[in-house]
Parts: C-alpha cells; sequence; structure tokens
C-alpha cells in the first residue's frame, strides 16, 4: 500500500461506528475516540457519484475490521452525501456501506455534517461554500436545517494549471450565492453574509480563490479548520451524539 493510501492510525480499543465522506477526490474515515482513520484517493468518483462502489467497500471493511475486529454487525456508519444528491445517488451509496455488514447506516447532508464542526459560535443563519475537487455547494442552513442549496459541477480539478485563472469558478461560486439571495424571501441569507460564509473542501485552502470570492462578494470569509477533513470531523460528531442517542440519528 503507498504511502498516499496508508491507513493513518489504528484506534485504542474497540469503537462502535464509523463517518464516512466520500469525495470526487478523497475519501475519509473517522472514529470516535480516534480521530481520522483514513485519508486516501477515491475510488470511481464523478461528479460527486459514485461510478463503483467495490473499491470503497474494501476500504470500509479493512478499516472497520482494524477497529472492531472480525464482528461487524453492532455498528453504524454516518454517511455524508452531497446536499442535492438524488435519491439514486444516496441508495447507490447506502447500499455500498450496508455491504460492509453494520446495523444501520445514518446519513447526513454534508453541510450539516460541515457545521457541526467548524460553525462559528452564537448561532444564525449560516451560509456553507463546500469548493471540492469536482462540486461546488452552496447551501443555506437555519437552525442547523437547509433552507435552500445550490450546486454547480465544476470544482478544483477544472481549474486550469499553476497560476491559471481561478475566474470560472468564482463566477460560478458567486452566481450561486447571489441566485440563493435573489430566492430568499426570509432575510435569512442577509443575516448569514453578515455572519461570514464558511468555506470549506480543499478549495478553502486556496487563498487566490478565496481571496478573489471575497472580493468579488464583498464579504467575510470564515475557513474552516482542517477544511479538507471538516466535513468527516462534523459527520464524526454527530456520529457520537447518534450512539449515545440511538434514536436521534437520520436515515
Amino acid at each position: 500500500m503507498g504511502t498516499a493510501q496508508k491507513v493513518l492510525r489504528r484506534p485504542a480499543g474497540a469503537v462502535r461506528g464509523l463517518a464516512l465522506d466520500i469525495g470526487s477526490s478523497r475519501t475519509r474515515v473517522w472514529a470516535p475516540g480516534a480521530g481520522v482513520l483514513a485519508d486516501v484517493p477515491s475510488g470511481p468518483v464523478r461528479r460527486g457519484r459514485v461510478i463503483d462502489a467495490t473499491p470503497h467497500q474494501h476500504l470500509l471493511r479493512r478499516v472497520a475490521t482494524d477497529a472492531f475486529g472480525d464482528s461487524l454487525d453492532d455498528t453504524v456508519v454516518m454517511l455524508c452525501h452531497p446536499v442535492l444528491a438524488d435519491s439514486e445517488w444516496r441508495e447507490t451509496a447506502r447500499r455500498m456501506v450496508a455491504g460492509i455488514g453494520p446495523a444501520r447506516v445514518v446519513s447526513v447532508d454534508s453541510a450539516r455534517a460541515t457545521a457541526a464542526y467548524a460553525a462559528p459560535a452564537g448561532g444564525g443563519p449560516l451560509l456553507v461554500v463546500d469548493l471540492g475537487a469536482e462540486l461546488t455547494e452552496v447551501t443555506l442552513l437555519v437552525d442547523g436545517t437547509v433552507q435552500d442549496a445550490r450546486l454547480a459541477e465544476v470544482g478544483l480539478d477544472d481549474l486550469p494549471g499553476e497560476g491559471g485563472s481561478t475566474a470560472a469558478l468564482v463566477d460560478a461560486t458567486a452566481e450561486m450565492v447571489m441566485d440563493l439571495w435573489r430566492s430568499d424571501g426570509t432575510g435569512a441569507i442577509r443575516g448569514a453574509l453578515r455572519r461570514g460564509i464558511l468555506v470549506t473542501g480543499g478549495g478553502a485552502l486556496r487563498l487566490d480563490l478565496t481571496g478573489r470570492l471575497a472580493l468579488r462578494l464583498g464579504v467575510r470569509l470564515r475557513l474552516a479548520n482542517d477544511p479538507a477533513t471538516s466535513t468527516v470531523r462534523g459527520a464524526g460528531l454527530l456520529l457520537s451524539s447518534a450512539l449515545r442517542h440511538p434514536g436521534s440519528g437520520h436515515r
């Protein structure tokens, strides 16, 4: 196994759940008490859609077996999905995860997962921009629920080579924000913009991209802590809550 595919660390003691974030570029697995167990290149995933579940099943089974031993019957997987994922995506991903043998699969959208880990204190409406490898999502959360969202099938992988312009991705992202503004009849988007946009995903690490986006929108951007893994970490926090309160999870 190459360095990029290395399982990062083995948890101390048994844990009974895993959080899973399958991105177009990377797949990340998190467990209570252990943190990020794996951060590896994704199997065949195109624009957020799982094309071939087999590589992910193999990874999950390897990580779960290392964490739990041979019996996986009592495990729970908190599965992240794009906010606007269709029913086909969700069913494909859930079947893939169920194939490793967990008793229950709980799903959460990526914006709520990110907010669980990285939302600023104080409550109120929150605008989350996820700058991924092949997808960009803009989501308005109000009281922890998705009020509205936009998706563009464009991301970091579509940018030109080193030193190339980020203008097309900035334009697409800004247009989604403005479209949410035009569609909002409650004033929530205005409050969210005053609070600052929470930016996550690999693109949050591109200061040329985030700087240009901040100038274009004329608002403050809040970069999530460890933005590349903030979604899976937030899903892990939700998982821990679901394990403590079994009836509270979202299927």
